[in-house]
């Protein structure tokens, strides 16, 4: 597509991180508004460089805009309304923002703006963690977080008689006693059989 001839491919960063995806063209000028997968769009509107993946299927029909990955660059971005919008350097004008329309970006971790305070943490950085309880025994790994409004729920996965089996956690200091990123390890206050 002509209108896109300014696209770079360019390998994804092994710590890669999908934020969130192009929604549709905004304006004449070749700006787009964007869909954040989180509420906090922190590292969205802190980094300047975006790798850009095609849309997952079913979503991919029709597009043509690019294969593989490329690397854009963020002239600008901003708070719109309810969400995000932004200029992209290789993005000339409403037809070239409108073929990139589904989008996936990602962003290097580490890219990310450093966390407001040292009790704050990036989902992604938790994913994957070992958790274990005071007495040392091991309560599973995180598989993923829930947003509950109030607070996020750790969600542990854990081998149980032969079969994989969850356990919720409410991450918040009442329960949580450290968080050793270096470690790969959270210490909880927790039971094995909570």
């Amino acid at each position: 597509m002509a209108a896109l001839a300014g696209l770079k491919p360019a390998p994804l960063p092994a710590d890669a991180v999908e934020l969130g995806r192009v929604q549709e063209a905004w304006g004449i000028k070749g700006w787009v508004r964007l869909h954040s997968h989180s509420a906090k769009p922190e590292a969205l509107l802190h980094a300047w460089r975006w790798y850009l993946l095609p849309p997952e299927a079913p979503f991919a029909r029709g597009f043509d805009a690019f294969e593989g990955s490329v690397v854009v660059q963020v002239h600008g971005i901003k708070r719109h309304a309810d969400g995000l919008v932004a200029q992209l350097a290789e993005v000339p004008d409403r037809n070239a923002a409108e073929a990139l329309k589904g989008a996936r970006i990602l962003v290097a971790r580490a890219d990310f703006p450093a966390a407001a305070s040292d009790d704050e943490y990036y989902w992604v950085d938790l994913i994957g963690l070992e958790v274990v309880n005071r007495q040392g025994e091991a309560l599973g790994v995180v598989r993923d977080l829930l947003s509950t409004g109030p607070h996020s729920v750790l969600c542990l996965e854990y081998l149980a008689e032969g079969k994989m089996a969850e356990r919720l956690i409410p991450f918040v200091a009442a329960y949580v006693d450290a968080v050793d990123l270096p470690a790969r390890r959270i210490t909880v206050d927790w039971q094995l059989d909570y």
